[in-house]
């Protein structure tokens, strides 16, 4: 089966208290098609972190909130199904910022590809991704 719509969670409103159904809402659109040095992922996995609750306010917080109407932030795994860039093929598994989204284009600035020789690829997410890639970084800087 070929896929052609694409389905992504966009902030409907700003949650009062804890978020509820109604504040998201479920749109479909067309899977776009990668253009020259883009690349075509599918999420296979999205992390849902507890930062992603601030995001749904708008107030002062250390991350920018989301605007109503927007696709929600978040990091997933993907895997590319096009490309039209020479330093990803199609299969590659990489982490990006994808948002809650189940397709998206990427300029591959933001990506990092996974090996699933080296660990499984959903540690990308957690020990192996932001929460423990930027401990490792600050180690590093510290030293």
């Amino acid at each position: 089966m070929i896929e052609s719509t694409a389905r992504q969670i966009v902030l409907a409103a700003r949650p009062r208290g804890k978020p509820q159904l109604t504040d998201f809402r479920l749109e479909e659109t067309e899977i776009p098609t990668p253009g020259a040095g883009q690349i075509l992922l599918r999420v296979q996995y999205l992390s849902l972190d507890p930062y992603m609750r601030g995001r749904m306010d708008d107030r002062k917080s250390y991350a920018k909130p989301v605007p109503v109407g927007n696709v929600m932030e978040g990091e997933s795994v993907a895997i590319v199904i096009a490309s039209q860039h020479r330093d990803y093929s199609e299969g590659d598994i990489v982490l990006a910022q994808t948002g809650w989204r189940t397709h998206a284009l990427s300029d591959r600035s933001d990506l990092r590809k996974l090996d699933s020789a080296i660990a499984p690829v959903t540690t990308g997410l957690g020990v192996l991704g932001m929460p423990g890639f930027h401990r490792v970084q600050r180690a590093d800087r510290d030293r």
